[in-house]
């Protein structure tokens, strides 16, 4: 399947906020989880009900209210209802190939970024789509599966640190991004550990197999930075935002935001032009081997070609030939070919040209 660009035939001449799911599905059921809580009590409760969540609107608590599981485009609409979301930011959300990007509302920010998982195992990365809405006292997140990277952020609500209990949706938003963004510069740092191992190891045996390690840590990283990038327009932009639902505590956050996005593509572009010295390198390697494949052959033809030379012009026909009739001549002559190739094959197999 392609991770670059997705075909999406079905969305041509659609409505810009026709709510239709676009992307793949990615678990079977929906879940609604509930973290409320204010500087002295917090709860967590898991939702089955829809109706049971618009209570939570309104109220003096902050709210986090988490959706793993988009595709179910009536559910998805319900929710959006009864919290007031304007239907273009339905139909973004519903689009999990959108890229990432934020956008002001009356009453709500919306933001859509990508949370990356990667496999060390099979050394892949694969996205996932995340939506944020921050309203007035109450954040929602909407996730393809369940599963993601928020853990940290859960236990900190929970050990009732000052500063998230103090603070409302917004600061809840900075840190789940933040989480997000630690995770990009893990993911890179693990891919990272694999160049450079690779670096290290091209140096002593510039083989096929490395090249194609090469070539997939290049399509990793290139898929990366396509993931990540965008993620600094939206930081950026995010920073510059004057919504009410955005308080005076949050600039400095931001800008630490900031640092760790350029941090993040920083890595990526060091990464990518040492995969691209590394390919200079193999290339340069090849080149070298090839040139002495070459010089050796060519100083075994100049021996051979005046003695053929000779022999073929003058050729041997003397009467007193060693041999000449000696009854296994013809099989001793096979006998010498065969160890003769064998023994250049020996030769260029050892030298590593075969």
């Amino acid at each position: 399947m392609a991770r670059f660009l997705k075909t999406q035939k079905e969305t041509i001449g659609l409505a810009p906020d026709a709510p239709l799911f676009r992307g793949k599905k990615r678990c079977d059921s929906v879940r609604i989880s509930v973290i409320d809580y204010d500087t002295d009590d917090i709860t967590e409760n898991e939702i089955t009900d829809v109706e049971k969540l618009f209570k939570y609107d309104n109220t003096n608590t902050t709210t986090w209210i988490n959706v793993d599981g988009i595709h179910d485009e009536h559910l998805v609409q319900r929710i959006a209802e009864g919290f007031k979301i304007e239907p273009l930011a339905v139909s973004d959300l519903l689009n999990t190939y959108s890229r990432p990007k934020i956008h002001e509302y009356d009453n709500c920010i919306y933001i859509s970024v990508k949370m990356l998982r990667y496999d060390d195992k099979r050394n892949h990365t694969s996205s996932e789509n995340l939506v944020i809405i921050v309203k007035d006292k109450m954040l929602i997140s909407f996730q393809e599966c369940q599963g993601d990277v928020f853990n940290p952020v859960r236990e900190r609500l929970r050990n009732n640190r000052k500063r998230f209990r103090t603070s409302g949706p917004d600061y809840l938003a900075f840190a789940l991004i933040d989480t997000i963004i630690d995770n990009y510069i893990y993911v890179i740092t693990c891919i990272g550990e694999k160049i450079e191992v690779l670096d290290d190891a091209l140096i002593k045996d510039a083989s096929s197999d490395n090249l194609n390690k090469i070539n997939t840590c290049k399509s990793e990283i290139v898929y990366l930075r396509k993931i990540i990038k965008p993620c600094r327009d939206l930081v950026m932009a995010l920073s510059k935002t004057d919504s009410d639902l955005i308080h005076s505590y949050m600039p400095v956050h931001l800008k630490e935001l900031q640092s760790n996005i350029e941090l993040a593509n920083e890595s990526i572009d060091n990464y990518r032009d040492i995969l691209s010295d590394m390919l200079t390198v193999f290339h340069n390697t090849i080149s070298k081997r090839l040139n002495d494949i070459l010089m050796v052959l060519t100083i075994f033809s100049v021996i051979f070609i005046p003695i053929t030379f000779i022999v073929g012009v003058y050729g041997t026909n003397f009467d007193n030939i060693p041999e000449l009739h000696y009854k296994y001549g013809y099989f001793a002559m096979w006998g010498v070919i065969i160890l003769v190739v064998a023994g250049m094959l020996w030769y260029f197999k050892r030298k590593k040209w075969l």
